[in-house]
């Protein structure tokens, strides 16, 4: 017993210090090895994703020898490394991009990506002289030999959840993802990150989303539901009116506010467009200041044009609502939060949709009885009593 006992401890430690130095689970590049043998001057550990660059760097002819290794966002995802020689960022970077095929088999794709609108499969600005993939344990290396006349680059590196016929799906754009970029010494063997940048452009991200969501998705869809309900009960006029007005002025308030930011957010991020979204959100901002300003034309309740009037305004007002549910969700997408923060937009809306069904239900007991009322009271009274 005590002989196998012992066999057991021992297998057990051979299997933790195998686990220990394998790839898929290195603590550092420094422990990492390949199954071509392939040996590196430099390494480093990138900041973000879990990934890693192994590289040598011949200055005499200006070549450069890479194995990237990271572990891609699903089993049948995408993992990429890229140089750009323009900016700091995804746009205008010289991308290799390694995915696993139907097959199983690995294989590696160049990508010139003028703007994240416009990924195109081509010739990289540099010479490639060789590039391969493999994969295990869940874990993609991407080697590659490149023609790179600069002893310093800014490098980007990104993982992504799929790709399809050969072209990669987007990638999360969560802090990790937005922070993998940074500039690289190839003869130095040092990496540096600039986070500040990536860290304020989240944070307006961020911003822009909590203001949309609470202006356009909430309020707006309260101050309707409160204007097309509450009015129906006289012992809440003019109450009602002014909850209306307070919500519909303060959502379009802070609407401006989350429309400004993403404007500015549009700005400083050049090469990042999503076009529905974008469109969406003018649609809904032009609508909404129409919506606002024609409270300055109402006509009074007697007005012979105020039926129409009544017809412009609530057309215009549920078509508000639709497109700003709409456009919540797209936004939502786009920053990728947690799973909760969708969820809980999810029960606040079907909370009210559920208000909403239970207030049509009993606003039109009320508006039949009072019907039923007015339709007895002339006979009973005025014929009655005017004979």
């Amino acid at each position: 017993m005590a002989s196998s006992s012992s066999s057991l401890e021992f297998l057990g430690l051979t299997l933790a210090l195998v686990l220990l130095i394998s790839p898929a689970h290195s603590l550092t590049c420094t422990t990492q090895t390949f199954t071509n043998n392939k040996l590196y001057s430099k390494c480093v550990d990138l900041p973000t994703l879990k990934s890693y660059l192994h590289w040598t760097y011949d200055s005499s002819n200006s070549t450069l020898s890479i194995a990237f290794i990271a572990t891609p966002a699903k089993s049948d995802g995408w993992i990429a490394w890229a140089i750009n020689p323009t900016g700091t960022g995804m746009a205008g970077a010289q991308t290799l991009l390694a995915y696993k095929k139907s097959d199983g088999s690995m294989d590696v794709k160049t990508f010139n990506i003028s703007s994240y609108s416009s990924i195109v499969e081509s010739t990289l600005a540099f010479d490639v002289l060789n590039t391969s993939a493999e994969s295990s344990g869940g874990v993609f290396r991407l080697f590659a030999k490149l023609k790179v006349e600069m002893e310093s680059v800014n490098h980007v590196w990104q993982v992504g959840p799929s790709v399809s016929n050969g072209f990669p799906a987007k990638h999360d754009f969560n802090t990790d993802n937005l922070q993998a970029k940074g500039s690289l010494s190839l003869t130095g063997g040092t990496t540096t990150t600039t986070t500040t940048t990536g860290d304020s452009r989240l944070k307006k991200r961020n911003i822009h989303g909590i203001l949309n969501a609470v202006s356009w998705g909430l309020l707006f869809p309260i101050g309707i539901i409160i204007a097309r309900y509450l009015r129906t009960f006289q012992s809440a006029d003019p109450a009602w009116f002014y909850l209306h007005i307070f919500c519909q002025v303060s959502g379009y308030a802070i609407g401006v506010a989350g429309w400004a930011t993403g404007i500015k957010l549009g700005s400083e991020s050049e090469g990042v467009v999503y076009s529905a979204h974008r469109k969406i959100g003018i649609a809904l901002f032009s609508l909404a200041t129409v919506q606002i300003f024609a409270l300055f034309l109402r006509p009074k309740k007697e007005h012979k044009y105020r039926f129409y009037w009544n017809i412009y305004h609530h057309t215009l007002g549920y078509a508000i609502l639709i497109l700003s549910i709409m456009n919540v969700f797209k936004g939502l997408d786009i920053l990728n939060p947690a799973k909760h923060w969708k969820s809980t937009y999810i029960i606040v809306i079907i909370a009210l949709g559920a208000i909403a069904l239970l207030l049509e239900a009993i606003t039109w007991v009320v508006v039949l009885k009072r019907r039923s009322s007015k339709s007895t009271k002339p006979y009973d009274g005025f014929n009655n009593g005017q004979g």
